[in-house]
């Protein structure tokens, strides 16, 4: 499970941003909550890291195989004046062996539909969380690409990659999760947020 995930590379952040104007509101809805010890796993440039250090107090650890990506979210980390615990370079399939601590919630945008072995992340995610604590999972609904179209140009994943969310619950509660909700996230997300039965 090395590596890049496909079809998941940072997107410009012009369109993020179209995308996604108030990402605060994002989380919120996901069920992150003041108080809470949170891991971005896969946070890219820091568009959501940043946000979520906020809404927690910064208790975040960001993980990110891309040096490069956790330079820039590093940089939107301070341009917003938050800071988080730990910034992690590493693949997301050894992150239990690198938080040091059991933790609240779990934010993985964009990624998850191009994870070649996906039971196998979840049971590393289930290792990092608490008892009862909550996997949040933002990604495109199954539509064709040609259709999710963002300042004038379709984007996201190729059309065979995107996963239904019927097909994300079968994934996650085969492994030990229970599905809390689901939230649409126009035009073209939608979120589905678990809890860890352990």
């Amino acid at each position: 499970m090395t590596g890049m995930f496909p079809a998941t590379s940072m997107p410009d952040r012009d369109w993020w941003e179209v995308l996604w104007p108030e990402p605060s509101g994002l989380l919120l809805s996901l069920g992150i909550e003041p108080g809470m010890t949170a891991l971005d796993l896969c946070c890219g440039d820091g568009y959501f890291t940043a946000p979520l250090a906020k809404i927690v107090g910064g208790r975040v650890y960001a993980l990110d195989l891309d040096p490069d990506m956790i330079v820039a979210a590093k940089a939107e980390v301070k341009r917003r004046g938050v800071s988080v615990l730990e910034w992690i370079v590493a693949d997301a399939s050894d992150v239990a062996e690198l938080v040091p601590e059991k933790i609240d919630f779990v934010l993985m945008a964009n990624t998850f539909h191009g994870v070649p072995d996906q039971p196998a992340l979840i049971k590393v995610v289930a290792r990092v969380l608490k008892p009862r604590g909550l996997f949040a999972l933002v990604n495109w609904h199954q539509r064709p690409r040609e259709q999710t179209t963002v300042l004038g140009k379709p984007r996201g994943p190729r059309t065979e990659m995107r996963m239904s969310p019927e097909a994300v619950v079968a994934v996650l509660e085969a492994d030990g999760f229970r599905l809390l909700r689901m939230v649409d996230l126009p035009p073209y997300h939608y979120g589905a947020v678990f809890e860890h039965k352990g």
